[in-house]
């Protein structure tokens, strides 16, 4: 048997990992010094408050896992005599990895016989949402780990995100935007157009004054960038934006008629602490990222 692992930061929520069977690791963030596990403490997260607590000031810190900890997660899907697909975040941005690699190595000394498959999507939020949605799809359908991960290898680089900050001092305290040019596009109303690169890195790529001009950059690589984007979802995710995600939806539905398969997603709040309030992106299938 096969069984299917996702985490916390790909957007998934108890709810839709259930549909298509994926066990959840949740990623942690601390505010004041106390460790917040998504989901493992309840079913429900209240982000409009998490948010509106990023707008009160709180700057929430982000961190990995241990290797216990993931060998916690791993151990009874061996023992069960399970193999493991685990569908996770950019290896490029965390050390979580390290630890992990660690735990299923010393895993499989231990259960030998068994076989552990990541599929690294590259990405975080949305796109590692798309992809693992994808992915389930495929799961459901009777498809074995082989063949999704030979999917994937080839797959993982056809899905695009592309996102804005609303205030940059959130990039800024993580390193994704210099602090001068983080400060003055605040204060300038800039608005950097953020994407994944192939190697799985937040790169900022382009700048756009307002956020009308920068939603209207985003249709506009989904316009040039888009591949067979009708047999596949588009994904909008948001942090605590809903109103400028419904508007990203009608532009795109506009451009693109109203059979387009799009959902619309809250921004998990780990991911939240880097990116801050405000923000909207929009991940589809692509010809490259």
């Amino acid at each position: 048997m096969l069984t299917l692992f996702t985490d916390t930061d790909n957007d998934i929520t108890p709810k839709v990992a259930a549909e298509y069977g994926y066990k959840l690791i949740s990623m942690p963030y601390a505010i004041d010094g106390k460790t917040y596990f998504p989901y493992e403490d309840g079913e429900e997260i209240d982000l409009h408050a998490f948010y509106d607590g990023l707008r009160g000031g709180i700057l929430p810190v982000t961190s990995g896992i241990s290797t216990e900890k993931y060998k916690e997660y791993f151990r009874p899907e061996f023992e069960k005599g399970n193999d493991i697909l685990y569908v996770h975040f950019s290896r490029k941005m965390t050390c979580t990895f390290d630890a992990m690699d660690e735990a299923v190595a010393e895993l499989l000394k231990e259960f030998p016989e068994r076989k552990f498959y990541p599929i690294d999507t590259k990405g975080i939020t949305i796109v590692s949402y798309n992809i693992a949605k994808e992915i389930g799809d495929m799961y459901l359908a009777g498809k074995g780990a082989e063949e999704i991960v030979a999917w994937a290898n080839t797959e993982v680089d056809k899905f695009a995100q592309y996102f804005f900050a609303d205030d940059l001092k959130f990039f800024r305290r993580s390193g994704r935007v210099g602090g001068i040019s983080a400060t003055m596009g605040t204060l300038l109303g800039i608005r950097p157009i953020i994407y994944m690169s192939p190697d799985g890195q937040m790169v900022s790529l382009t700048k756009e004054r307002g956020r009308q001009k920068a939603m209207e950059r985003l249709v506009s690589f989904v316009e040039e960038l888009g591949e067979d984007i009708y047999s596949h979802r588009v994904i909008i995710g948001h942090t605590d934006a809903p109103e400028l995600a419904s508007e990203l939806a009608e532009r795109l539905k506009n451009k693109f008629g109203e059979n387009l398969n799009i959902e619309i997603i809250v921004t998990n709040p780990t991911a939240g602490s880097h990116c801050g309030p405000n923000g909207v992106g929009v991940s589809f299938h692509a010809k490259h990222r």
